[in-house]
């Protein structure tokens, strides 16, 4: 019996406003010492009234607008009731009927079991509500506290359709979502932080049926990764139950990353276990009453990550995998560019300078940045150094593997090309020199001119490899080429 797997995800975006959605309280307190970043409104005081962020609405209104989503001119709040410590209304003031954003899609770009496809991924709905607070349990205590410094931060929740087909498209979709969050300004968008928040909901089917099996809401993911282990573990023991004709219930159930399973918490709840209904004490809102200008917002989106990889891969010929990667972070792309914009200035052609800046960003920065657990904006080199120790390798001043060299040295110190070069007293090696040198190889080498003659390419690699070793790397391989390419058609 073959199955297919149905996935859906429902993501909770912190929305980067300064304050909180119905209140003036601050909303990036992260490290606030419990309950201080409160009000009367935070803490559900008899007589206290919400007022609504115009800046969240704002921010909505944009992801909406960068997920293809169609905008409600008018939207209203709705209260959803549920009854847990850190909710003190007793109540959650939410949107149900009428959300701020609907029938969107984000297009995914995926590469699994050798084959690459794009997956077009529905957005049922994107909703605006506010945050509950949190529970702490001191370790032996017999009871727990209640902190509500995050009760009423903005969230947008974000509901997609279940079109997604595997474990590892329920990533891509989740950091391509987070690219653009981060692209548009409007969320840090970071798992770790708690300010992209993603549950997912999964069930499986025979293939060739329409009807859903009984859906799995999984809760507890803090991590890219954990999305996709939390559902290969649970799209493995449905698997197992179905096949041992056990019965799979509606429920949600916890991801334990240290067992690595998931766990159950509770039945899951039906849209009427929260009977909903609208919030009272705001009013349905018409974002034109409020001054927001729809087709200004659009106007002020940014190039978004896919766009952005399609103009690098048509402009600059870069690869799809190396432009999808260099387009992917907002502060990785515009990095990039402008390194190779300072490039293309010194006098390096465009093209050129774009696939130079791509390989040695790609490879030595990103790796040295990887290996010293740095973030893009922590690195002590920016993007002039960088133009200029690859203007210093394309001019021929020095060689590739001495330019690894000096990049350890400003990578570690901030240091300029130059600085690194006079400090080190590194000198390339004269073309007059490399003459010799290569006159020596060839003395030295008669079978390589042989089976280079015979049309063996890679004899001249190792007649290259040769050159440089001689030279201690210090030479040119630009020119050692060249050179050694119109010795060896005169023998």
């Amino acid at each position: 019996m073959g199955l297919e797997t149905i996935i859906g995800l429902e993501i909770h975006v912190q929305l980067n406003t300064k304050s909180k959605m119905f209140c003036r309280c601050n909303n990036y307190a992260v490290n606030a010492e419990p309950n201080t970043t409160v009000c009367e409104v935070c803490f559900a005081m008899p007589g206290s009234l919400p007022v609504t962020n115009k800046q969240a609405i704002i921010y909505s209104m944009k992801a909406g607008i960068a997920l293809h989503c169609n905008i409600n001119e008018i939207t209203k709040f709705d209260r959803k009731h549920y009854f847990y410590p850190d909710l003190p209304k007793g109540y959650q003031i939410s949107q149900y009927d009428q959300p701020i954003a609907i029938s969107g899609y984000l297009d995914i770009d995926v590469t699994e079991d050798d084959k690459s496809y794009i997956r077009k991924v529905g957005i049922t709905r994107a909703h605006m509500e506010e945050d509950a607070g949190k529970l702490i349990h001191p370790e032996g205590a017999r009871y727990s506290l209640v902190d509500l410094n995050r009760a009423g931060t903005p969230l947008l929740e974000i509901v997609t359709e279940p079109d997604i087909r595997s474990p590892k498209e329920a990533m891509i979709f989740a950091k391509n979502l987070r690219s653009i969050l981060r692209y548009i300004s409007v969320s840090e968008a970071n798992m770790e932080q708690g300010n992209l928040r993603v549950d997912a909901n999964i069930s499986l089917r025979e293939k060739g049926k329409k009807e859903f099996g009984p859906k799995v809401e999984i809760k507890n993911i803090n991590s890219f990764k954990m999305i996709e282990k939390a559902l290969i573990y649970e799209v493995e023991r449905q698997t197992e139950m179905i096949e041992n004709n056990e019965k799979i219930i509606q429920e949600t159930r916890g991801w334990n990353d240290a067992k690595g399973i998931t766990v159950t918490q509770r039945a899951k709840e039906e849209a009427n276990d929260y009977r909903y209904f609208p919030e009272p004490d705001i009013p349905p809102i018409v974002y034109k009453d409020m001054g927001i200008n729809l087709e200004e917002l659009k106007k002020e989106l940014p190039e978004l990550p896919a766009e952005k990889a399609k103009r690098f891969m048509k402009e600059f010929g870069l690869s799809h995998n190396d432009a999808n990667i260099l387009s992917g972070d907002k502060d990785l792309a515009i990095f990039y560019e402008n390194t190779s914009n300072e490039l293309t200035e010194k006098g390096i052609d465009k093209v050129v300078a774009a696939k130079k800046s791509a390989n040695w960003i790609l490879t030595e920065f990103l790796g040295r940045l990887n290996e010293a657990k740095l973030n893009i904006n922590d690195s002590k080199v920016d993007e002039n150094k960088i133009a200029d120790l690859l203007n210093f390798i394309e001019t021929g001043k020095i060689s590739g593997k001495i330019a690894k060299e000096i990049f350890d040295e400003m990578f570690k110190d901030g240091k300029d090309v130059q600085q690194v070069i006079d400090e080190k007293g590194i000198k390339m090696v004269e073309a007059g020199e490399i003459d010799k040198v290569i006159d020596k190889v060839l003395l030295e080498n008669p079978r390589s001119i042989e089976d280079f003659k015979n049309g063996k390419e890679a004899a001249l690699g190792f007649l290259v490899g040769q050159a440089m070793k001689e030279t201690r790397g210090q030479a040119d391989p630009k020119t050692v080429n060249e050179i050694l390419r119109n010795k060896l058609s005169k023998h």
